[in-house]
């Protein structure tokens, strides 16, 4: 039975039967799953704004993108481990799957360690370049000083679970999140309530809880069957599998970094706003994270659905994947947009008691709730390209389309008084992700073309 790569009852073939409810049954469990995480992470916001003070909220928040971008560096590598799993999972390739996952779990631990590094000698020269306000800033460094030790166990998890979910598993890792967030939830109000740590006491209580999540997923694996066990003793980066998860993952990566880099810049034009706005933001983000987490989940979806059957030879299944990922993306950020909109109040009325904080954030949830659904088509899109293996081609449209588009704008049309102000400012996504969702579907267009004229040259 080791020796059947679909021995696991965890495991899922994308590559046959109805495509909507198998996807619906990947993608709940992982929707579920980062919403949790969303939960638990808003509990970190949540304590610090009741219990800490605004500037101590304005501090936590003005991390995120620093965070994001950096993080991303090396996530975006998860997503390349993921794709060549399920496409040797596709394709019963036992050997090339067993070393996959060993390299993957590899390169979590020396991308962990290499971020742990970085982050302790960037925190505070790229706040300062932030412009985070006076009155934040040392308490800012210090939730990012500690925050970064535990990015070894961050790594091991994302790499860990984009394995398992290469194979279809997605439900496990959302159990392992639940778990560790309730542990950071508890350790949230005893560091910050109790002992008074502030900002160090949610830092240090995440820092914890990715060590949990990190453990079980290790566990997980090492306790796996067949291709996908790990065994310690194997662990190492396999020349070729490093290279083919660094062609599709360094697109992504960059990708990543590149929309990290261009939020930059948007969140140091709005930390000129000051204290208020910048808090303010921070909580509506929260919030709208939720629906970005949920549409994301069809995008991860598609990536690993459209890698089994490419591994699996069924090409003419691609499409299809594609358009029920769309719908479900769609319909999920339609809904939740306005149904958060409409509470918008009352939600951010759960992380702050200041109404001038509320109102600030109800400034970007009435650009971004109603027009979210955009960045989750052009994610799907993206989604379908790198499962066929074509990871540089939307990294250069994201890169024009995200990150040039908005750069020329903040530079230039955003510095003219008549729009410089926070709705112009917000604006940006909603417009650069049209643009974007556009440009993929041309270059998705003009990638299935190309395949079908090669199956139709082979059928000659």
């Amino acid at each position: 039975m080791s020796g059947n790569v679909r021995s696991a009852k965890h495991e899922m073939d994308m590559c046959n039967g109805p495509i909507l409810r198998k996807m619906l049954v990947f993608a709940l469990p992982l929707m579920l799953s980062s919403i949790l995480q969303l939960l638990f992470n808003a509990a970190d916001v949540i304590v610090v704004g009741r219990f800490a003070g605004d500037n101590s909220l304005a501090a936590v928040g003005s991390t995120g993108t620093l965070v994001t971008m950096l993080t991303n560096l090396f996530v975006g590598l998860s997503i390349g481990g993921n794709v060549l799993a399920s496409r040797f999972f596709g394709a019963k390739q036992e050997k090339d799957l067993r070393e996959t996952v060993h390299t993957a779990v590899a390169l979590s631990l020396i991308s962990g360690v290499l971020l742990t590094i970085v982050g302790q000698f960037v925190a505070r020269p790229a706040l300062e370049w932030l412009k985070t306000p006076e009155e934040v800033i040392d308490l800012a460094e210090l939730y990012l000083r500690i925050y970064f030790i535990g990015m070894t166990a961050m790594m091991l998890y994302n790499f860990g679970a984009a394995i398992l979910r290469a194979v279809g598993d997605t439900k496990r890792p959302m159990y392992y999140l639940a778990l560790s967030g309730v542990i950071n939830v508890v350790l949230n109000l005893f560091f910050v309530i109790v002992l008074r740590m502030d900002v160090a006491g949610v830092a240090t209580a995440t820092v914890i809880s990715q060590c949990v999540s990190a453990f079980l997923v290790l566990r997980c694996l090492l306790k796996g069957e067949g291709a996908m066990k790990l065994e310690l003793k194997e662990l190492r980066v396999d020349p070729v599998k490093f290279r083919m998860i660094l062609q599709i993952g360094i697109p992504a990566s960059m990708q990543s970094s590149m929309f990290s880099i261009s939020n930059l810049l948007i969140q140091s034009s709005l930390n000129s706003f000051g204290a208020i706005a910048v808090a303010g933001n921070s909580v509506a983000a929260s919030v709208e994270g939720f629906i970005y987490v949920s549409m994301n989940a069809f995008y991860q979806a598609t990536i690993s659905f459209t890698g089994q059957n490419m591994g699996a030879g069924r090409y003419d299944r691609i499409n299809r994947i594609m358009y029920t990922a769309l719908g479900c993306s769609i319909g999920v950020s339609v809904l939740m947009g306005n149904m958060m909109l409409l509470f918008g109040e009352e939600l951010l009325g759960l992380y702050t008691t200041s109404a001038e904080v509320v109102e600030a954030g109800m400034n970007r949830c009435r650009v971004m709730m109603t027009t979210y659904f955009l960045g989750g088509m052009q994610e799907v899109v993206v989604g379908s390209l790198r499962g066929m293996g074509y990871s540089i081609m939307p990294m250069i449209v994201s890169a024009v389309g995200g990150c040039g588009l908005r750069v020329v704008y903040l530079l230039t049309l955003f510095q003219w008084e008549p729009l410089h102000n926070l709705t112009s400012l917000y604006l940006t996504y909603p417009i650069s992700w049209g643009i974007i969702f556009v440009a993929q579907v041309c270059c998705f267009v003009h990638v299935r073309r190309k395949m079908n004229e090669k199956l139709r040259l082979r059928s000659v």
